[in-house]
């Protein structure tokens, strides 16, 4: 049996609620941690600040990442 894949207008109000809530804290949390790169200097970085830059790209675990190893 063959699954149908659930479109946007299929969720609940709940379920739009959370993933909408999700994909703020992923864009505010990857801003963030991007301003702050961009900003500091490569001596105050761990690694190469342009593999920082995309690692920072990876949802959730990427700027959680930097922000806890990647920085000085």
């Amino acid at each position: 049996m063959k699954r149908r894949k659930r479109r946007w207008t299929d969720l609940s109000p709940a379920e739009r609620v959370v993933i909408g809530s999700g994909a703020v804290v992923q864009f505010a949390l990857a801003g963030y941690a991007w301003a702050d790169l961009a900003r500091r200097p490569a001596a105050s970085v761990r690694g190469p600040k342009r593999v920082w830059g995309f690692v920072i790209a990876i949802n959730f675990i990427g700027p959680a990442a930097y922000l806890c190893f990647g920085r000085r």
